[in-house]
């Protein structure tokens, strides 16, 4: 078996993740915990209690993800489920590099939730937005996309697997750009509620003032290999990294081509570690003969362990 640990992003969030390991697991309660004091607030409270309006706002989402993706996949570790290789959908790629020890959790949560900010207040409200097409290839997309461009900017923002691909960008280009996908041919186009037009270049002021968080923070090389969503290949090296992730915010997100990727490597299990179970979607679209499990809460944490621990082996 060679086990990748792959890690969802905005979007997989809701009231209450994590609490039922919260609750059963001292590793994860110490993981939640610092983050509360690392934010300086009850952050956990939020998670669990506050209402999903809040939970939604980008610089709480972030961070929230991250907090549970990283609690999870310590107390795999600590069982001796071991990755050899992680990857994450836009902002799961800090977790998956918290996983790999390039990152401390203790820089990575006040990072992604200047992350969110940053990628909230690049666009006005209301300027951007975001839809998935089902059905489509890229080829025709990307023609829709150049065709509605006298209506504003509209591109490609993530490659999810076979017959899904997301549209962003402004809000006029993305809705013509949706209009001329179904007359394509597309079997669905469904408009996402998000914030902002994620993975567009209107992001890359973004970027760039990220780049200069990025500078501040201490980054080692990834232990085991951490593929990047702008090239769909492993990281190399801290310089790399930075620019990668600075780029991440206005790039498009390869995960098809990531996956493929770390199955050519030999991967054959696919661990999604965190809320939900969209990537374990994904996977399956790509490779039906890849085994896929999700660690979310006690009873899937405990199919994991059932299914593939080999006793307490040393992690990283």
């Amino acid at each position: 078996m060679k086990a990748a640990f792959v890690f969802p992003g905005q979007g997989a969030q809701y009231v209450g993740m994590g609490k039922e390991l919260y609750d059963s697991f001292e590793i994860v309660r110490r993981i939640f915990d610092k983050a509360s004091e690392i934010l300086g607030e009850d952050f956990v409270s939020l998670v669990f209690n506050g209402n999903e309006d809040e939970l939604k706002k980008t610089e709480n989402t972030q961070p929230a993800i991250l907090m549970v993706c990283t609690a999870i996949s310590e107390l795999l570790m600590q069982q001796g489920i071991c990755p050899a290789v992680t990857a994450g959908l836009s902002l799961g790629e800090y977790s998956a590099l918290v996983a790999a020890r390039s990152i401390d959790y203790e820089d990575a949560l006040p990072l992604v939730r200047k992350r969110g900010r940053l990628m909230n207040d690049a666009v006005p409200s209301g300027k951007g937005t975001m839809a998935a097409v089902l059905g489509l290839d890229e080829d025709t997309l990307l023609s829709c996309c150049r065709e509605a461009s006298e209506y504003g900017i509209a591109g490609i923002a993530n490659y999810n697997c076979p017959g899904q691909l997301v549209i962003t960008g402004e809000v006029k280009a993305v809705e013509r750009a949706s209009e001329l996908a179904m007359k394509a041919g597309a079997k669905r186009v469904v408009p996402l509620q998000v914030s902002g037009p994620f993975h567009s270049v209107l992001l890359k002021s973004a970027g760039d003032a990220l780049a200069e968080e990025l500078a501040g923070i201490k980054i080692a090389a990834p232990r085991i290999p951490v593929v990047s969503n702008v090239t769909a290949r492993p990281i190399e090296g801290t310089d790399e990294l930075r620019q990668l992730l600075a780029r991440q915010v206005s790039s498009p997100v390869r995960w098809e081509d990531s996956i493929r990727y770390m199955i050519s490597q030999g991967v054959d299990t696919f661990i999604e570690v965190g809320p939900g179970r969209t990537l374990s979607g994904f996977i399956k679209k790509i490779d039906r003969t890849a085994a896929v499990y999700n660690a979310e809460d006690r009873a899937s944490f405990e199919n994991v362990l059932e299914a593939l621990s080999r006793g307490k082996e040393a992690c990283i």
